[in-house]
């Protein structure tokens, strides 16, 4: 199954579930975001699951920030992962997702900048953060997460949800369950703080993700940040350690606007020999 036919599925959930989408965005308070369940057929849903590499073949985040699998380099893979990830970039995806979200000129990244796909496992996590507030060279704003989650009879008790923060880290926080076959969108600006829950299961907790981005801003006012983490309320030492490190990094992004070390994670299409982790 291509891109176009798995787009045609999401782009008749979407239709269906629009009103809806459209009141849960504006109702869900600082951090907007939704969710639509079945978001493909199941026995589409499981094929991209069981599509997903084993670990060791993908790149490993591992610091006091997260600890995670990631992927962007598609073509190391197999195909139907790649037609999944593209499948949110249809336009027709992007217009309805704008409907939703009311957010006008969303630009999907071809280039899967910070996307593609994650896997995590026992232990892993994601700490708050507010992601980059661009894209890789500065010229767009990123605005939207499209989250889609494809681990069968995944449980809110496994952990690895999906956590907004609309009051800052150390309030009360909204949890998102990463359910088999669910879609979520969330607006990514200066305030959307979010995390991942700890990992507690033996069960691997796979996600496909795509960005979108914008000329406009998610605010009305211009902003610019790097990628900002923060410690969880129960690790006050870590919070110290983290937002020295955002500061740090913010600092010298001030100095150097287009940064100084240049991403490898992205999809690299100009050699289509190169086939290395993302």
């Amino acid at each position: 199954m291509d891109r176009k036919e798995i787009a045609n599925h999401v782009v008749a959930r979407l239709e269906q579930a629009l009103e809806t989408l459209a009141l849960q965005w504006r109702e869900s308070g600082k951090v907007s975001h939704c969710f639509v369940d079945d978001a493909l057929p199941e026995a589409l849903a499981m094929k991209i699951r069981a599509a997903f590499p084993r670990g060791e073949t993908m790149r490993i985040r591992k610091s006091l920030r997260e600890l995670k699998y990631v992927a962007a380099q598609m073509d190391a893979y197999d195909p139907i992962l790649e037609e999944a990830l593209y499948a949110f970039q249809d336009p027709r995806v992007v217009d309805l997702v704008g409907r939703i979200t009311g957010l006008r000129k969303l630009r999907p990244d071809d280039q899967l900048y910070a996307g593609g796909i994650s896997m995590m496992s026992k232990g892993h996590f994601l700490n708050p953060h507010i992601d980059n507030s661009h894209d890789k060279n500065r010229e767009f704003y990123r605005v939207l997460n499209l989250l889609y989650y494809v681990s069968p009879g995944w449980r809110l008790e496994n952990g690895g949800n999906l956590e907004l923060w609309p009051e800052g880290v150390g309030a009360a926080q909204q949890t998102v369950e990463s359910r088999f076959n669910r879609l979520a969108i969330m607006i990514t600006n200066k305030s959307s703080w979010h995390s991942v829950s700890p990992v507690k299961t033996d069960d691997l907790r796979c996600c496909v993700s795509n960005y979108y981005f914008s000329e406009e801003p998610a605010e009305a006012q211009s902003y610019f940040h790097v990628t900002s983490f923060r410690g969880r309320p129960e690790q006050p030492v870590r919070d110290l350690v983290l937002q020295a490190d955002a500061g740090l990094r913010m600092a010298v992004r001030a100095l150097f606007p287009k940064g100084v070390v240049e991403t490898t994670h992205y999809y690299d299409k100009t050699d289509p020999e190169r086939k290395r982790d993302s």
